[in-house]
């Protein structure tokens, strides 16, 4: 870890917007300089990838690895930036302030892009910066414009069910399709470039607050992105590029039949005979745009669960070894200062304690996990914490504390709490409990959700796994970033040693 610190855990879609959506405007940096006033150091956000209703718009399923949620992008930084005028923004629609209505969002955003691409197509062949910003991301860039405007082309239908010449990316084909489809494709460079861009200027204002951003990178992707589709020799399909095997989770204590997840998992063999060079772009793009990442389902580099696709369950699966020692040695080769955090929640095994000690990696201590009845042993409770790993009081998959606390623990589970802490605790106190037993740590890092800052119920929470509908929805008002909260998240950050700003 860089520092003793703290920080807070707040995706940029859930920013205050007046465009329905938090975006990467002038909340976003506001949002920066309260961080900065009460003396954080890190914020923590979930992955910036491109987002879908067809996948429940979850940053966690992508039509790309890399390319940004162009949803983010900032009509009023769009103005600043001259690329559209004040008048262009003005006619905005009734949107909800405190949870984002993606369809009426995608709906709004698709005309402004459209008004924005209108205007500036025309000056695109000379403009420098868009210029560089296409050849030094053309390593992605290109194939993500094209797959998705065949894509849209194609009526949104999965990649394997395209046209052979399509889906098998046939020379003759190809060269046809970037030739009529050029437009699009241009369009959705720009879109790219515009986002980037955005995103750059706010992460070098956080870097003149000293706010280290971590960033969040899935380690899988979807089968229905540019990834798989350009690239599918590094992925378990068959001979006609379907999935053969497909990643997911054992049945265990949460789960009789496990998870399911779908994304096909990779063929380690052929990346290693590439020194892996599909993850070290990956990896590389990261560090660009991060100080730091949450590496999510990190014990999948060590061994992973693989399913045969045909299965409608994960129970039928199989443990499979990942080179995990020689794929980290090699990346950690090419990027010495990388720092990452190892997502090691549920059931974890010593082989991956094993990698993740040899390489200093640390992992997730959850408050929520501590305070069942084998307390004086749970690692996650504060007594038995090590330096080098992060609390959060929650993640994005978990109940906030105040609707964990409230109508997830029984009388003994609640009487543990209280005991452990020293006094009785109400559902209106807990979260600031929790918070001060966190702050207190040992550990490096801590991470609070800003719905747990607030003290908010279970309505307000992230995501609910396995709820196909309204998650990733949540977004917070302006005004509850209050004087009062600011005093007391300060007080109690620099009373626990975590103030210090380098």
């Amino acid at each position: 870890m860089v520092r003793r610190g703290s920080g807070i855990l707040l995706h940029i879609t859930s920013l205050p917007s007046p465009y329905g959506i938090g975006d990467l405007g002038p909340d976003a940096y506001r949002f920066a300089d309260f961080l900065s006033e009460t003396c954080q150091s890190y914020w923590q956000i979930l992955p910036l990838t491109l987002t879908c209703p067809a996948y429940g718009n979850s940053p966690y399923s992508s039509f790309s690895a890399l390319a940004g949620n162009i949803l983010l992008i900032s009509p009023e930084r769009l103005v600043k930036d001259e690329f559209l005028s004040e008048s262009d923004v003005r006619d905005v629609p009734d949107f909800p302030e405190d949870r984002v209505n993606y369809d009426s969002v995608i709906k709004y955003k698709e005309k402004l892009f459209n008004r924005v691409f209108a205007i500036n197509k025309e000056k695109l062949s000379g403009h420098q910066d868009f210029q560089k910003f296409c050849s030094e991301n053309s390593s992605w860039l290109d194939e993500y414009a094209l797959f998705i405007s065949i894509k849209t082309d194609q009526n949104g239908i999965e990649w394997g069910k395209w046209p052979a010449e399509l889906r098998d990316r046939k020379k003759g084909a190809m060269k046809e399709m970037a030739n009529r489809l050029s437009g699009n494709i241009l369009k959705e460079k720009f879109l790219q470039y515009i986002f980037f861009k955005q995103w750059a200027g706010l992460k070098n204002y956080c870097d003149s607050k000293n706010i280290l951003i971590i960033g969040d990178i899935p380690i899988y992707v979807n089968y229905d992105s540019s990834d798989v589709w350009a690239n599918p020799e590094i992925f378990s399909l068959s001979d006609d590029k379907e999935p053969l095997y497909v990643a997911g989770v054992p049945p265990d204590y949460f789960s009789s039949t496990g998870q399911l997840w779908g994304h096909p998992v990779y063929n380690w063999n052929v990346l290693k005979k590439s020194r892996y060079a599909w993850w070290t772009r990956r990896i590389e793009h990261a560090l660009r745009i991060f100080d730091m990442f949450r590496f999510d389902h990190f014990r999948g580099f060590v061994g992973y669960w693989q399913v045969h696709s045909s299965e409608k369950t994960a129970i039928n699966g199989k443990w499979v070894e990942a080179p995990a020692e020689d794929f980290f040695n090699t990346v950690l080769k090419q990027f010495p200062g990388m720092s990452i955090i190892a997502e090691d929640l549920g059931i974890i095994t010593a082989d991956v304690k094993e990698v993740m000690n040899k390489f200093g990696f640390p992992g997730m201590k959850v408050l929520l996990f501590a305070f069942g009845a084998d307390l004086p042993t749970n690692p996650y409770a504060p007594h038995n914490h090590i330096k080098n790993c992060i609390i959060y009081t929650g993640t994005h998959d978990n109940n906030t504390i105040a609707g964990w606390y409230r109508n997830e623990l029984g009388p003994e589970d609640r009487n543990r709490v209280c005991e452990y802490i020293g006094r009785d605790i109400t559902d209106r106190t807990i979260h600031w409990e929790l918070i001060r037993l966190a702050m207190m740590s040992v550990a490096d890092m801590v991470i609070v959700p800003m719905q747990d800052l607030l003290g908010l119920g279970e309505k307000a929470r992230m995501n609910l796994p396995a709820s196909p509908e309204g998650n990733w929805e949540w977004r917070i008002k302006r005004e509850q970033l209050s004087q009062a909260l600011m005093k007391k998240l300060t007080d109690i950050t620099k009373i626990y040693g975590r103030g210090e700003q380098v």
